[in-house]
C-alpha cells in the first residue's frame, strides 16, 4: 500500500450472518487493510454478545471492512459480499436463526446507498436466485466492535471455526449457487496460498525461544533497549519469524527513542493486519502478520514524515536478513530497493 493510500483507507459495513465467517471471507482479499467484527443497527448502546444473541436489541452481527480504494472498490466489495451469503433468507443465515443473523448492507453516504441498491437490483435481475433478494440496505448508525475473543476468530480457533462453518451449511450453499464463479480460497492452517508456511504449534514452540513464542502467540512485549534489533543499522529486510513473509525494511527504520525497532511503514502492506487492541485500559492498534498470524507490536500516529506513523515492533517477532544475503535466502526481489536508495 502506498503512503497516500494509508491516508485514504475507507470503511464498508456488511452483515452476513455469523461475523466469524464474514470476517474470514473479507480479510484474505487483496486490498483489505483489516476487518472488525461487531454489532450495528440496534437501539441498545454498547451491547454484549449475549444481549445481541437474545435477538432483542435490534442489532445485526456485522463487520466493518477497512480497505484501500486504490486496490479494491466498493462495487467489488458488494460483489464479493453477495457471494458469501444466502441473500434470499429473511430470518437468518444457514444454521443461525434470528434477527441478529439477518443480512444487510449499511451505507455511510448517498454514493454507497446508490451502489448498494444497483448491486441488489442486478443480482435479482440475474436470475441466479429464484426467490426475492431479502438483504436490507440501511443507513449506518453506531458500530460497536465485538469482544476481543470474537476478533480474528478463524485464526484463533481454527478447528472450532472449521467445524462450525462446515456444519452451518454455508459453504455447501455457496458451492451450489456459485460453483461457476471463483471465490477467494481460505488458507489452510499449515500453509496459505501465498506460499508462506505456518508450522503447527508444537513445531513452533520447539523452534522459537520462550520469549519469541510469548510475543508472537501470547501477545507479550519484550523489554525495551534489550532486544536484538532496536539499534540495528545494517541494510536489509525484516521478515516474520513464524512464516518468513516480508514485513519491514531498513530503508523505513528510524530511531524512535523507545527501545524497540520502529518503522514508518510496512515493506508489503498486504502482509500486515491491524486490529483494535483494548487491553491495558486503552485503545491501541495492534499489528499482526497476515499469513503467520504473529503478534508484531502496535502502530501509532506519532511517527516522522512522510507517513506520520510509527510501527513499534518487537524484535522477537522478526528475523533480519542482511542486504547481501537477500538473494541466497530467497528475497532477491528486494535487492533493487537498496540499489534505488544508493543511487
Amino acid at each position: 500500500m502506498t503512503i497516500d493510500n494509508l491516508k485514504t483507507t475507507r470503511t464498508a459495513t456488511f452483515a452476513g450472518g455469523c461475523f466469524w465467517c464474514t470476517e474470514s471471507d473479507f480479510e484474505k482479499l487483496p486490498g483489505i487493510v483489516s476487518v472488525v467484527s461487531g454489532y450495528t443497527g440496534g437501539s441498545v448502546p454498547d451491547p454484549s454478545y449475549e444481549e445481541v444473541c437474545r435477538g432483542t436489541t435490534g442489532h445485526y452481527e456485522a463487520v466493518q471492512v477497512h480497505y484501500d480504494p486504490a486496490r479494491i472498490s466498493y462495487t467489488q466489495l458488494l460483489d464479493i459480499f453477495w457471494r458469501t451469503i444466502d441473500p434470499t433468507d429473511a430470518d437468518g443465515q444457514f444454521v443461525d436463526r434470528g434477527p441478529q443473523y439477518r443480512t444487510a448492507i449499511f451505507y455511510a453516504n448517498e454514493d454507497e446507498k446508490q451502489q448498494a441498491e444497483a448491486s441488489r437490483r442486478a443480482l435479482q435481475a440475474s436470475g441466479r436466485f429464484a426467490a426475492q433478494v431479502a438483504t436490507a440496505i440501511r443507513p449506518l448508525t453506531v458500530f460497536y466492535p465485538a469482544e476481543d475473543h470474537h476478533q480474528n476468530y478463524y485464526r484463533k480457533a481454527p478447528q472450532h471455526y472449521a467445524a462450525y462453518r462446515h456444519g452451518s451449511g454455508r459453504d455447501q450453499f455457496l458451492r451450489r449457487f456459485w460453483s461457476d464463479e471463483r471465490m477467494p480460497a481460505a488458507p489452510s492452517k499449515t500453509e496459505d496460498q501465498t506460499g508462506y508456511p505456518q508450522p503447527d504449534e508444537e513445531a513452533l514452540r520447539r523452534r522459537l525461544t520462550p520469549l519469541q513464542y510469548r510475543v508472537v502467540r501470547e501477545d507479550a512485549t519484550e523489554p525495551p533497549f534489550d532486544n536484538p534489533y532496536w539499534d540495528n543499522h545494517r541494510e536489509g529486510i525484516y521478515v516474520d519469524i513464524v512464516s518468513g513473509e516480508p514485513l519491514f525494511s531498513s530503508t523505513d527504520k528510524f530511531d524512535s527513542g523507545t527501545g524497540w525497532p520502529s518503522f514508518i511503514r510496512p515493506l508489503d502492506a498486504d502482509n500486515i493486519l491491524e486490529k483494535k487492541d483494548r487491553k491495558l485500559f486503552m485503545t491501541r492498534t495492534e499489528v499482526r502478520s497476515r499469513h503467520g498470524d504473529a503478534h508484531l507490536g502496535h502502530v501509532f500516529p506519532d511517527g516522522p514524515p512522510p507517513t506520520g506513523l510509527r510501527y513499534c515492533i518487537n524484535s522477537a517477532a522478526l528475523r533480519f536478513i542482511p542486504r547481501e544475503e537477500l538473494e541466497q535466502q530467497g528475497y532477491g526481489q528486494y535487492k533493487a530497493l537498496f540499489d534505488a536508495v544508493a543511487s
